[in-house]
């Protein structure tokens, strides 16, 4: 065979070009399929961040430069004033313990009740079920401050406004915990639960030392979410606790506002948001890994 001409050549090379662009299309669109989500979610992350950073960034700046001037990012000039004048204006310290207080004992109550209505409505028949588990969860419908009028009869009758149970008793019984835990018993087969009663194992038995534990993923999503909501609450601790004593850290913040929001106070005001947004900042990093398995779980993830 004769070899190529000199005029076929260039036929060949452009036939090559051609055949080498889609590849290269192929791999640009696998490359932005790929990281494209990532860039989003690094975006969205940044932004979220700026407010918090800012606020850190005017904590250590001192009151002197906050009055000519609160856009820096960084801090011209640091000090942690701030911060060491947050215990000695108001009760921060008696505010931030009665959050913690109120947030734990809530979030153990809330997965106690939670847990043990999910596993009842998931593996117990009983009478009523099909039309008690339908109004549990037309319960996430109504809107919290529809019932505070109520509650604060209740309580006030009861003799428990400006008191810590008065605070964390109407978050225990949240139709989103019984829904959760609900859905996550409904999940696990029923083979296991079988093998534990040929065993001789009570339902008591068998709810504490088998269920519990395989459901340690989504209680601990659950512990997070009820955990972060009591504390960032501010509706009812405002309507029940009216004694400066028993203020929770939003509440006890709110009060200091008329006196501190003035430039010239501004970075003890945002020494305090730090401070209070700390605890939620610190749980989710160390309990990240947990929360997102628990939500995939939640979700059919594997």
């Amino acid at each position: 065979m004769s070899a190529p001409t000199t005029q076929d050549q260039p036929a060949t090379q452009d036939r090559a070009m051609t055949d080498d662009q889609p590849v290269t299309r192929s791999r640009r669109a696998r490359f932005v399929r790929k990281h494209l989500p990532t860039a989003l979610l690094l975006v969205l992350a940044i932004i979220w961040l700026i407010p918090l950073w800012w606020m850190f960034s005017l904590s250590l700046t001192p009151n002197e430069i906050l009055q000519r001037d609160t856009s820096n990012l960084l801090p011209p000039e640091v000090t942690f004033e701030n911060f060491l004048s947050v215990f000695q204006v108001g009760l921060s310290g008696r505010w931030f313990l009665n959050s913690l207080i109120v947030a734990s004992s809530t979030t153990l109550l809330t997965l106690t009740v939670s847990s043990m209505a999910g596993y009842a409505f998931a593996r117990l028949r009983f009478p009523g079920k099909k039309i008690l588990f339908p109004v549990v969860i037309a319960g996430l419908m109504v809107p919290q401050e529809v019932m505070f009028i109520p509650l604060f009869l209740i309580f006030e009758t009861l003799g428990l406004h400006n008191t810590h149970p008065g605070l964390f008793l109407p978050r225990v019984g949240v139709p989103l915990g019984v829904f959760i835990m609900t859905t996550f018993f409904a999940a696990i087969p029923g083979e296991i639960e079988e093998a534990a009663q040929i065993d001789g194992a009570s339902r008591w038995r068998i709810f504490r030392q088998i269920m519990l534990p395989m459901a340690m993923p989504a209680m601990t999503a659950l512990a997070i979410f009820t955990f972060v909501l009591t504390w960032n609450d501010y509706l009812w601790p405002l309507v029940s606790a009216t004694e400066r004593e028993m203020f929770t850290i939003t509440t006890g913040l709110a009060s200091l506002q008329g006196n501190f929001a003035q430039a010239t106070e501004l970075g003890a005001l945002m020494a305090r948001g730090v401070l209070a947004s700390l605890p939620l900042l610190l749980l989710f990093m160390i309990f990240q890994r947990q929360l997102i398995r628990g939500i995939s779980l939640g979700s059919g993830g594997k």
